[in-house]
């Protein structure tokens, strides 16, 4: 085909007279397929989708050109949901939670104890939360890319508004960072519910401009997140503030950003760190700590040493350990401390696993994915999920600062687990697999090429 070429596929009626055709441009050549050879593709499609027992849906030559398909409009929601979605990502998050169960049933009565309660009250508390966590979690994955985008641009917007308000009206619970709003019976850190918002946000404002020579959705996006760092360290809350920080640089590099300007911006960070060594005697408590040779056995990070220690690879028994009684945060920021004394290494590993397995298997799927906003988001997502678990893991080997965050669906929390269901479950949405073809796609899109589909 010569280039600035006119292709024309002719469909004739039953008169033989040449139907209105529709034009597609690739690069100096331009396709033109009539209408008739449009809906007879759809048709096709349809045919193949619903196992119509005709030619069509047994042709090989149609599995060989429009794939197998995943499920049609027609099913019901349950068995095409099911079908499409990521049940390896299910499957570890089911495991994730049971482990938090597990380890709630050993590191609550301490904590039920101290505070006058029955011993497994928290365990029960934990066991309500896990399971709106899930329900949230299956709800929301069967929600369309294009609803998700919207509730979470609302979202996002909501729960900001709500970070702003925290100086005014947040509390602390006597632990130096005002990161929660208190209602009495029930408290909520707005910071865990703007995450799955942020990332949304952030991946829209980056594909509405992506390909057009245009950087304000960069530029806008960049200024979101710098703008969030910044109330995060006003609380104190650095840990969360570089969450915010590296997320925004994940989804920013996978958009096609230049290696030379990331890795000017993680100077700038760099610097951010040092002035905040040099300002925040919080944060510079945390570095030195983190930094000292030897390490103070009656701190938090001296016991959780000790923890592992102890444990070995196969733990020193149920209920038998310790460090619970020590830690006033062991059923949170330091449950990896918990399972890692009474279960040994082994489970430590199994855990590190199913979140490794997610973040894998969730970016092998986004790949397969044609909408730049739906890889952008979905990258995104894995990265908060899986650098937050690093960062709780990280923090209990003493390889990384001394930060105070939970551990996604196995550290106890309302806050916490809810919202990390959100967030799964938008992850899940968005790596479903997709019940149509590349030709389809091809068919279905006037005047532009198939990889230049909506962003907005």
């Amino acid at each position: 085909m010569l280039a600035g070429q006119d292709v024309q596929i002719d469909s004739t009626a039953a008169a033989g007279n040449i139907i209105t055709a529709r034009r597609w441009q690739f690069g100096e050549n331009r396709i033109i397929i009539p209408e008739t050879a449009v809906r007879g593709t759809r048709r096709c499609c349809e045919l193949a989708a619903d196992g119509n027992t005709g030619n069509v849906g047994q042709s090989r030559m149609t599995k060989m050109v429009y794939g197998p398909v995943a499920g049609s409009v027609g099913d019901p929601v349950l068995p095409r949901w099911w079908r499409t979605v990521d049940r390896w990502t299910i499957g570890c998050v089911l495991a994730l939670s049971a482990a938090g169960l597990l380890l709630a049933l050993a590191s609550s009565p301490p904590l039920a104890e101290r505070n006058g309660l029955p011993p497994f009250h928290y365990f029960y508390r934990q066991v309500i939360f896990n399971s709106l966590a899930l329900g949230v979690m299956i709800v929301i994955s069967m929600m369309r890319p294009e609803l998700l985008r919207r509730m979470g641009i609302l979202g996002f917007a909501a729960c900001f508004a709500a970070l702003t308000l925290l100086p005014f009206l947040g509390t602390d619970f006597g632990k130096g960072a005002v990161r929660w709003f208190s209602l009495g019976f029930v408290s909520f850190q707005p910071t865990e519910f703007l995450k799955p918002g942020f990332v949304v946000t952030c991946a829209w404002l980056m594909a509405s401009t992506a390909g057009k020579g245009d950087a304000r959705g960069d530029l806008l996006s960049f200024l979101v997140a710098i703008t969030v760092a910044a109330l995060l360290v006003k609380q104190p809350d650095f840990g969360q503030a570089c969450l915010f920080l590296a997320t925004w640089g994940l989804i920013y590099f996978v958009s096609g950003a230049p290696f030379l300007l990331l890795a000017g911006l993680g100077a700038v960070f760099g610097l951010g760190g040092i002035a905040s060594y040099m300002n925040s005697d919080h944060f510079a408590r945390r570095i030195n700590g983190f930094l000292a040779a030897e390490l103070d056995a009656n701190t938090q990070l001296g016991f959780v040493d000790n923890a592992f220690r102890t444990g070995g690879f196969l733990g020193v028994g149920v209920a038998e350990g310790t460090v619970k009684w020590s830690l006033p945060d062991a059923h949170t920021d330091f449950i990896i401390a918990v399972a890692a004394e009474e279960y040994g290494f082994f489970l430590v590993i199994c855990i590190l696993v199913l979140f490794l397995t997610i973040t894998v298997v969730s970016l092998g799927r986004l790949r397969r994915q044609r909408d730049l906003f739906i890889r952008l988001a979905g990258a995104g997502l894995a990265a908060v999920f899986a650098v937050q678990a690093l960062i709780n893991i990280g923090v209990a080997a003493r390889v990384l600062p001394a930060k105070g965050m939970t551990l996604p669906f196995v550290s106890y929390g309302g806050s916490s687990a809810i919202a990390t269901g959100i967030l799964v479950g938008a992850l899940l949405a968005f790596t479903r697999d997709v019940p149509r073809s590349n030709m389809e796609d091809i068919l279905s899109t006037e005047d532009s090429p198939p990889e230049a589909g909506a962003h907005g």
